[in-house]
């Protein structure tokens, strides 16, 4: 852990989010200025800057997890597909390794790497964490 980075905060409850996924290796939560509605990231428990610094024995379980959450969005939000990425260093907002993954529909608007970003309605991402969670159940 790492007491200045906020998705530490967010693990350790001291910042509050939207919870989809939690278990001994990773958890998954949305993100607060999503691209699209059901926006999640996917972060280690244990602070990882980037993609090469993540340990041998946590690697399967974060790439079965971020597996999950690409169906869980297609499932759950009624999404035709998905948008996983990651940014090491550059790009990257937040010092710990976290992979995006975004529901995706055909005329959608998301071309290339530019990432608009949108917001929740007042309870809204609640709803839309609980139905997430609902299909990894």
């Amino acid at each position: 852990m790492s007491a200045a980075c906020v998705f530490c905060s967010i693990i350790a409850g001291e910042l509050d989010a939207d919870f989809v996924l939690s278990d001994d290796d990773v958890v998954a939560f949305l993100d607060r200025r999503p691209v699209f509605k059901g926006h999640v990231l996917l972060v280690p428990r244990e602070h990882v800057v980037t993609l090469p610094d993540l340990p041998a024995a946590l690697r399967d379980p974060f790439l079965a997890a971020a597996q999950r959450l690409a169906s869980a969005v297609v499932d759950g939000l009624e999404a035709q597909g998905s948008f996983v990425a990651m940014n090491n260093v550059v790009s990257q907002s937040v010092a710990h390794l976290h992979l995006h993954v975004v529901p995706r529909t055909k005329g959608d608007g998301l071309r290339g790497f530019f990432w608009p970003r949108t917001s929740y309605a007042e309870g809204e991402s609640a709803q839309y964490a609980a139905r997430l969670r609902a299909v990894l159940a």
